[in-house]
């Protein structure tokens, strides 16, 4: 069966500083129907401007380009905007970071899931009434019809997440994106968020990348991973290799830094440094002043993604922490 998406050579650049200014360097991903890919990362790494660009709802201030970005079967480079919206809703949505910025404050709930049924669906008035209720009940709100009148301000932030899932799936979208949907939660609202989310998943056999900086949550819901660091990939595998068998070094320090449940035998990982700005990318390797393992070679050559076994890869010209080079490990394509 074919990806639902498929993007290659994906860049993202600051319009105004050109290629000196790339924020998305190269990226390539693919989804198939029903597949949970997880995209992790620090603060800075990319991660939300892959979801905007796949959505098509990059700010005027940013220029995309890619090799191939086919969505649906449909090749999206160089359209309009008015072919990405046609797919926006209908084929793909997205669940924004902070719910109560993306719900609009002086509209009631029940008013802003109607109206992308009414304008996706074709649903009349009473129709899409109805299936309002249906969602929200769907998505595990009691008294669903009375919430529908409530403004986004009257609900709790877990409520409110629950009404953004509601809003992405009204239209019966195949792929949702799920952009740090947990952030603004507490613990426990975050597991029934999760909870939710694979619920749904599972039962629509939707497909869903799940964007986000905890491990964690990784571990719990993607079948596979993409590790992005300052607008490269870094590695790409099942979820089970990314934590049995980390290949990149910033893999390894993301995974050593998950705090253990046990006995505290040794302090916790942390990354010396900050992720680079879009204008102060280093020339070679994006992680090597960060790197443990870095090499002057690190600091000179852009290392491109190694195919290291099935369906892993890494962006490292030293993966493991030893010598690769030369060692006819085969180039994947961004």
């Amino acid at each position: 069966m074919p990806p639902l998406v498929q993007v290659e050579g994906l860049t993202v650049r600051l319009a105004a500083a050109g290629a000196r200014s790339s924020i998305l360097d190269a990226v390539g991903l693919s989804v198939a129907p029903g597949e949970v890919l997880g995209i992790v990362g620090e603060s800075g790494s990319g991660k939300s401007m892959l979801a905007l660009s796949l959505m098509g709802l990059l700010p005027p201030a940013l220029t995309m380009s890619a090799q191939r970005m086919t969505l649906f079967g449909h090749d999206l480079v160089g359209q309009p905007r008015a072919a990405w919206r046609a797919h926006r809703g209908r084929d793909m949505a997205m669940i924004f970071q902070e719910p109560m910025t993306s719900l609009n404050p002086v509209m009631r709930i029940g008013t802003q899931i109607e109206e992308v049924l009414r304008w996706r669906g074709r649903l009349g008035r009473q129709a899409a009434r109805r299936q309002a209720i249906a969602l929200l009940e769907q998505v595990e709100i009691l008294a669903p019809d009375t919430r529908l009148r409530a403004y986004p301000h009257e609900l709790s932030g877990g409520m409110r997440q629950r009404v953004m899932i509601a809003i992405a799936l009204a239209a019966g979208p195949a792929l949702l994106i799920a952009d740090e949907p947990t952030t603004a939660l507490d613990v426990t609202v975050q597991a029934q968020i999760l909870d939710l989310l694979r619920g749904l998943q599972r039962r629509t056999g939707l497909a869903l990348i799940l964007i986000t900086h905890d491990l964690g949550v990784i571990a719990e819901i993607a079948d596979r991973v993409m590790v992005l660091y300052a607008g490269r990939v870094a590695e790409t595998a099942p979820v089970r290799t990314i934590f049995d068998a980390p290949g990149h070094p910033y893999t390894q320090v993301l995974r050593a830094s998950i705090p253990d449940l046990g006995p505290r035998r040794h302090r916790l990982a942390t990354i010396p440094g900050t992720v680079p700005g879009a204008l102060q990318m280093p020339p070679g390797c994006r992680f090597a002043p960060r790197c443990p393992h870095r090499r002057d070679v690190c600091e000179q050559a852009s290392p491109p993604l190694r195919a290291l076994g099935p369906a892993h890869a890494v962006g490292c010209l030293r993966p493991f922490g030893y010598d690769a080079m030369g060692t006819g490990a085969a180039e994947v394509p961004g």
